[in-house]
C-alpha cells in the first residue's frame, strides 16, 4: 500500500547490479526484547536468500540474545540508537526519566547521524533498516542510501500522549517526525499506529518466532515434567523480583517455569515444581525461547509484540497483567482478545501468587475468534532481498 504524503510518492532508487554495495545496516531499538527478536527472524530468513550479505547491527540490545538466535554472520556495533520508554520495573514505567532521556538523546540527532555516517562511510552501505530508531533514517539520508522503517508503532506516536511531551518535549517530537519523513519506505506490521508520518507504507504480515522442537523434546531438555500442566513466566530482562514463587497457590497442580535470574535465585533451592531455565540451556542442543512457549500450557506475561506473536503462532494461551501507562497497550489487548486465548489478571493477584482460578478459567476458554498469517519474516526478507537485487 502506498500512502501519498504532500501529493507525492517516494520512488525507490535503482542501482546497477555491478555497482551494488553489499552491506546492510540494521538499527534496532534497545527498548525491550521484542524489536530485536522479530528483527532476528527477518535476518535469519534473509540469510537464506542472500548468504553473501554483510550485516552490521547498530543497537544496545543484549549481545547474548543475538549470539544465541542469529543464524548468520553479523557485526554488532553496540551503542544506544534510541531511548524508548524507561522502565522502573517489568510492569511500570518512569515517565520523567523517559521524557528526560528522549530530549537529551534527540537534541543533537543531526550530530549523531553525522557521526554514524562517518563511521559507515567505508562500509559500502546498500540499505539501512530501522526498527524503529529515528537515527537510522537520518543516517541513511547522510549516506545517500535508501532506508526501510519496520515496526508496528513509531516513537513520536508513543510519546505524543506521554506525560510532558506535549510541552517540554514538543521540539523532540518534531525532530523524531522529521527523521521518519526521511525513510524511503515503511513496512507496517499488524497492530500498528503512527504510520501516517511516512511517505510510502506497505502492510506486511505478522513476524512470529515459531518452535522448531516438539513439546515432549523441549520439556525433556529443560527438565519440565511431561505429565503436569506448565506455565511460563515471561517478563523480559527485569523479571519479577518481588514475586515469591513459593507462595504460588497452584504448585500442587502446575509446574512454574521462569527464566528470571533474579527471582529464580540460581544456585539456591527452588520451590518444588518450579523450574529455573538459565541461558546456557538455550545454547545447548539448539533450543530457543519460542520452543519453550510452544511446550507450555499457558504464559503469564505483560502485553508485548513478541509474546503476542508467539502466542498466535503456537496457540499457547496468555494470562496477562497491566504494564503501566503505555499507548500501545490497548491495541495489543484488543489483538489478544481477537487472536489468542487470553485472560487478564490483576497485579495484586499476580504478585500474591493467586493464579489458580485465573489459570483454570483460561484453560476453559474456547479457541480464538480469528486467525492470521505469521509468515512476516519470510515476506519481509523477500522485500529486502528484492531491494538489494533490483531488476
Amino acid at each position: 500500500m502506498d500512502r501519498q504524503a504532500r501529493g507525492r510518492v517516494v520512488r525507490l532508487p535503482r542501482v546497477s547490479r555491478d555497482r551494488l554495495p553489499s552491506t546492510l545496516v540494521w538499527f534496532i531499538s534497545g527498548h525491550g526484547f521484542g524489536h530485536a527478536s522479530r528483527d532476528v527472524e527477518v535476518l535469519n530468513a534473509l540469510y537464506a536468500l542472500r548468504p553473501d550479505l554483510r550485516v552490521i547491527l547498530r543497537s544496545a540490545v543484549s549481545p547474548e540474545l543475538l549470539r544465541r538466535t542469529m543464524r548468520g554472520p553479523y557485526e554488532l556495533r553496540a551503542g544506544e540508537s534510541d531511548t524508548g520508554v524507561i522502565q522502573s520495573s517489568s510492569v511500570a514505567h518512569d515517565d520523567d526519566a523517559t521524557l528526560d532521556a528522549a530530549i537529551a538523546f534527540h537534541a543533537d540527532l543531526a550530530g549523531k547521524a553525522e557521526a554514524e555516517a562517518r563511521a559507515l562511510a567505508a562500509d559500502s552501505v546498500a540499505l539501512v533498516v530501522g526498527d524503529i530508531p529515528p537515527l537510522a533514517f537520518e543516517t541513511a539520508a547522510r549516506l545517500g542510501a535508501p532506508s526501510i522503517a519496520l515496526a508496528n508503532f513509531t516513537w513520536d506516536w508513543i510519546y505524543e500522549t506521554h506525560p510532558g511531551f506535549s510541552t517540554r518535549g514538543a521540539a523532540t517530537l518534531e525532530i523524531i517526525r522529521g527523521a521518519y519523513r526521511r525513510a524511503t519506505r515503511a513496512l507496517e506490521l499488524p497492530f500498528a499506529a503512527g504510520f501516517e508520518i511516512f511517505n510510502r507504507v506497505e502492510r506486511v504480515p505478522l513476524i512470529a518466532r515459531r518452535p522448531t522442537r516438539g513439546r515432549d523434546e523441549t520439556r525433556a531438555h529443560f527438565g519440565v515434567d511431561a505429565d503436569r500442566p506448565a506455565v511460563l513466566l515471561s517478563f523480559g530482562g527485569y523479571g519479577l523480583p518481588s514475586l515469591d514463587l513459593a507462595t504460588v497457590d497452584c504448585l500442587d497442580e502446575w509446574t512454574v517455569i521462569t527464566t528470571d535470574r533474579i527471582s529464580g535465585r540460581p544456585g539456591g533451592p527452588q520451590p518444588r515444581h518450579v523450574v529455573l531455565v538459565v541461558e546456557d540451556q538455550f545454547l545447548t542442543g539448539g533450543f530457543r525461547y519460542e520452543d519453550l512457549v510452544g511446550a507450555v500450557d499457558a504464559v503469564i506475561t505483560k502485553p508485548g509484540y513478541g509474546i503476542l506473536s508467539e502466542s498466535i503462532a503456537t496457540g499457547t494461551p496468555l494470562l496477562y497483567t497491566s504494564r503501566g501507562t503505555f499507548r500501545e497497550y490497548p491495541i495489543l489487548v484488543a489483538a489478544l482478545e481477537r487472536y489468542t486465548r487470553s485472560r487478564f489478571i490483576e497485579q495484586q493477584d499476580l504478585f500474591a501468587g493467586r493464579w489458580r482460578a485465573s489459570l483454570q478459567a483460561l484453560q476453559a476458554q474456547p479457541p480464538p475468534r480469528e486467525t492470521m498469517a505469521v509468515d512476516g519474516a519470510d515476506v519481509i526478507a523477500r522485500l529486502i532481498a528484492a531491494q538489494l537485487n533490483p531488476l
